[in-house]
């Protein structure tokens, strides 16, 4: 048997990859974070599936889930939000696979800031204006976050920041980006990014927060700041496409 650490995408069940949704149709067991995956991606278990949700369990409890699944030599669609490689909490689980010696297997899945950046209708890495992204989180109530991996630290690179699990901490995040970008930097929050209630707010470190907070926006909501949220109109075009930037699959254009 194998246990499948599958991405579900960001919620629209039209986001699961093929490889995804075959592996789900074809697992007797279906073990999936209720909390973040809506039962349509799980939906498409076989018959007779044993298919629970995860949100109320513990780790231990997910773990006999799956050994009893090795047991009986029945493979396990392990069903994770976005993509398992970001915020899963799939290492320790891996760690207990691979003590017990279970196989596994990892299925990636669309992450929720790729759907936030398709529900602002833009690209995120602008020329000359932005060309990196760093995914980081607020600490809250998770695992404290490692030395050095601080707001501070990235925001003095500039670059577009997508934070986590951080629309309740908004006035701290303001207090501690407006130094490195200024109150006008550009700042959208998407709520449920693909799903049927999905909400966005664009606005500014100044005022983002009020916005937010008439919006009564509490939980699963990613915040991207950064300049190049702004759009704008005074970039220049990629090279990817310049006729004097030849490449193997375009020669130089002879005049």
């Amino acid at each position: 048997m194998t246990v499948y650490f599958i991405g579900a995408g960001p919620g629209d069940p039209e986001l699961l990859t093929l490889k995804a949704a075959r592996l789900i149709a074809a697992c007797p067991v279906c073990l999936y974070a209720g909390s973040l995956v809506p039962q349509e991606v799980v939906a498409g278990a076989p018959d007779g599936a044993r298919v629970m949700d995860t949100a109320p369990m513990t780790l231990d409890e997910t773990h006999a889930e799956i050994a009893a699944a090795h047991g009986r030599g029945e493979d396990v669609a392990r069903v994770h939000s976005g993509d398992p490689s970001l915020y899963g909490a799939i290492a320790e689980q891996i760690r207990r696979l691979k003590a017990d010696g279970i196989p596994y297997q990892i299925i990636p899945g669309v992450p929720a800031y790729t759907a936030a950046a398709a529900a602002l209708g833009q690209e995120l890495t602008i020329p000359e204006v932005a060309q990196s992204i760093v995914l980081t989180r607020m600490s809250m109530k998770s695992t404290s976050m490692p030395k050095g991996e601080t707001l501070e630290n990235f925001a003095a690179t500039g670059t577009t920041l997508a934070i986590h699990l951080g629309i309740r901490a908004l006035r701290d995040i303001e207090r501690r980006l407006t130094p490195f970008y200024g109150a006008d930097c550009p700042v959208a929050v998407v709520y449920r990014a693909s799903w049927p209630d999905q909400q966005v707010i664009r606005g500014t470190l100044s005022d983002i927060h009020a916005k937010v907070r008439e919006a009564k926006l509490t939980r699963t909501a990613l915040i991207l700041v950064g300049p190049g949220l702004g759009g704008g109109q005074g970039f220049p075009d990629s090279a990817l496409y310049d006729p004097a930037q030849p490449h193997v699959l375009r020669p130089r254009v002879r005049a």
